[in-house]
């Protein structure tokens, strides 16, 4: 067993004991599957990485999912969300998280939906049943929605503390009064106030625009269209920490490091190339997230990215804007030692890779006078 590290041999008894498997049929098993991982020194595991997420990317569609029982809940799947991933994009389009709870309340469907519920960014306009303008009077009329204060679990008073931070605003038969404290102001200026009233955040976490308790292995989770991860785990009443997700990859890294956002992009990718009926060895998607989090922060596979840190004046001219680099290069006097596989296969010399890899010098016999 000297090819297996001593961490992976302890891993192996501790989860032999634990299960009660035979230690050492446990061990062949973990060196059977290390001898079949295993690739030649000097394969181009890079191009051939390339190829395998090419290929079938070719087959992926444009398309949108719209996620079952929530309007207008659409999800961003096939090629763009891969293209997202890759690029390493601040924001993606459709930001998605998937918030485990604690046993206690996983499995009680009503305790999930209150949660739901709890968690759900609320503004006024998702309260009111209508809202109007008194322009003789200067003021702003709001109709509350006595189901949706239930359902959302908010009082009228605590509407009135968020609207009184601003303007003055009132209570009276289920209608709240809102009045600018600039008195003399136009109408436009009216709509534009009222404009801001309606967005005006009231409960819940922000940035949760819409929630879906979902039923997964036997146990509820809630899943979100929008995602706040920070928030969201500070509420560890509820929340199970250490297994809540995001699909945000620079909001994981932010928040639980760059090993986290390595594994977010492998699991990212796994799931989108699924939902699209394609497998792709977990080798090579390791080997990009590998590459996009290496510097210790995540970088996109483009020139301001990845491309961007290769020494190789070349390699990077060959990505894209070849004459700002060539260029850039002569000014600086920047040497390019050929050390890759792409400078070297512009210039028409053997790659090194492969055969090409090793480097024999021979000490030749002098021929005696």
């Amino acid at each position: 067993m000297n090819e297996l590290s001593k961490k992976i041999i302890e891993e192996a008894k501790q989860y032999a004991k634990q299960n009660k498997k035979d230690e050492k049929k446990v061990l062949e098993k973990i060196k059977q599957i290390y001898q079949e991982m295993r690739v030649e020194p000097g394969e181009s595991v890079g191009i051939i990485a390339a190829q395998s997420l090419g290929e079938p990317g070719t087959q992926m569609t444009l398309n949108t999912k719209n996620l079952a029982g929530v309007a207008k809940m659409n999800v961003t799947v096939g090629l763009p969300r891969i293209v997202e991933i890759f690029d390493a994009r601040k924001e993606p389009s459709t930001p998605m998280m998937e918030v485990h709870l604690k046993p206690e309340y996983a499995e009680d469907e009503k305790k999930v939906q209150k949660i739901a519920a709890k968690i759900l960014e609320v503004k006024i306009k998702e309260i009111i049943k209508n809202v109007s303008i008194d322009l003789i009077n200067t003021k702003i009329m709001l109709d509350l929605n006595p189901k949706k204060l239930k359902e959302y679990d908010i009082i009228p008073k605590t509407i009135l503390e968020k609207l009184r931070k601003n303007h003055e605003a009132e209570l009276k038969a289920g209608t709240i009064t809102v009045t600018p404290k600039k008195k003399d102001i136009g109408a436009e200026a009216l709509y534009r106030i009222k404009t801001k009233i309606v967005e005006t955040y009231v409960s819940g976490i922000k940035g949760i625009e819409q929630v879906l308790p979902w039923k997964e292995g036997g146990k509820w989770i809630i899943k979100t269209l929008g995602s706040n991860l920070k928030d969201v785990m500070k509420e560890t009443d509820f929340v199970d920490i250490t297994k809540t997700t995001s699909n945000n990859i620079y909001e994981v890294a932010s928040l639980l490091g760059i090993e986290a956002a390595r594994n977010t992009i492998i699991k990212e990718i796994i799931a989108t190339l699924a939902e699209q009926g394609l497998e792709v060895d977990i080798r090579h998607i390791m080997l990009v997230s590998d590459t996009m989090t290496a510097s210790g922060e995540v970088k996109g596979t483009t020139r301001y990215g990845v491309i961007k840190n290769k020494t190789s004046v070349l390699a990077r001219a060959s990505f894209e804007i070849p004459i700002t680099n060539l260029f850039t290069a002569a000014v600086r006097n920047t040497q390019d030692r050929l050390e890759g596989i792409i400078e070297n296969v512009m210039i028409n010399q053997v790659i090194p890779a492969g055969t090409g890899l090793p480097r024999l010098m021979v000490k030749k016999r002098s021929k005696k006078k």
